[in-house]
């Protein structure tokens, strides 16, 4: 870490400690009480001109092949009913599982989702469908290229010269490692920058940014803590993982730097099981606070969060509840 940044960090936490973030909940619930399926996860969210949009894969339970792709619209305080919009059906006598859906907007206000079929995560391959009616009717699905799958659980970023950053990762022989594809904005050229896990076997990257152009990923690992990496050449080259401290229980996380450089972070911050789920807050990605506890009960599960900002400022949560619903959240932060 350069003199510049430190500095930096040391001037946000102070600010922090002067001025604590104290997050309201304007809203909570469940994105559906009834559904044809009973199992769902791994949801993703997305800001539309009509609402927000979350997405989720759902079936009879994990890895069976009728797992499909789900979506529902936030729209005037109700959500619509939910609609499957991608499956795996191969042909009339053979069908995969679906997983990990993302979605994107595209530049030209087009919604990608990104998603990935396959028997299981060592043997699934990326995929990803277009709408051009904000999620009304979805066109074929288009695979990526081999080797690529495509953000693997969370949400892509656009780089200042325009081009996507996708973080992914790889689950082969039960190595984990991580890296980020690098598109052009229409998804037609991919190329792809390794990052060494410097010990650690870590999966399903999120990003964060920092000022003069860094990036930051935070990542889920085997080690019982979230590891992080960081660049400095929009997204070509990063630095060896390294530990951040936060006790973590091998599950899904995710992250987002708000528009004034606050990050915020959802994780379960517990060394086993998935049944306490938490809000973070950092001022430099490095130094981190509990600012909310979303669940926190002897057994269930509580995991696999989604969190995005607005337009308007407010941050929107998704998060799998107990393995039959999707819970959401609205704060201000």
């Amino acid at each position: 870490m350069n003199l510049f940044v430190l500095i930096l960090s040391l001037f946000q936490l102070v600010h922090s400690l002067k001025n604590p973030v104290k997050p309201t909940i304007l809203a909570s619930g469940f994105v559906y009480e009834s559904a044809p399926f009973p199992q769902c996860h791994a949801s993703t969210l997305l800001e539309t001109p009509s609402g927000i949009m979350a997405a989720w894969f759902g079936g009879t339970h994990e890895r069976h092949p009728d797992v499909s792709i789900y979506t529902s619209k936030l729209s005037e305080g109700a959500w619509s009913t939910p609609q499957m919009v991608a499956d795996g059906v191969e042909n009339e006598n053979f069908r995969n599982p679906t997983w990990n859906p993302v979605l994107h907007r595209m530049e030209d206000g087009k919604i990608v989702l990104f998603y990935k079929e396959g028997p299981n995560p060592r043997e699934w391959w990326g995929l990803y469908k277009i709408s051009e009616d904000e999620g009304k009717t979805w066109s074929e699905e288009i695979q990526t290229p081999p080797g690529f799958l495509g953000p693997v659980k969370n949400k892509s970023i656009v780089l200042p010269d325009g081009r996507l950053l996708h973080p992914s990762s790889f689950e082969i022989n039960r190595i984990w490692t991580s890296h980020v594809e690098i598109t052009d904005p229409q998804l037609k050229t991919w190329r792809k920058s390794e990052i060494d896990g410097n010990g650690f076997g870590a999966i399903q990257p999120t990003t964060l940014r920092h000022p003069n152009g860094r990036l930051q990923l935070l990542f889920r690992t085997q080690q019982g803590e979230i590891a992080t990496s960081s660049s400095s050449d929009n997204g070509n080259t990063w630095s060896k993982m390294a530990s951040t401290g936060l006790a973590h229980n091998n599950s899904g996380i995710d992250a987002v730097t708000l528009k004034n450089g606050y990050h915020l972070l959802v994780c379960n911050p517990i060394k086993k099981g998935r049944n306490k789920i938490s809000l973070f807050g950092s001022p430099d990605g490095i130094t981190w606070e509990e600012l909310l506890v979303l669940e926190d009960e002897s057994e269930g599960e509580f995991s696999y969060p989604a969190i995005i900002e607005a337009k308007d400022g407010t941050v929107h949560i998704s998060y799998t509840y107990n393995r039959v619903k999707v819970k959401y959240i609205h704060l201000k932060v």
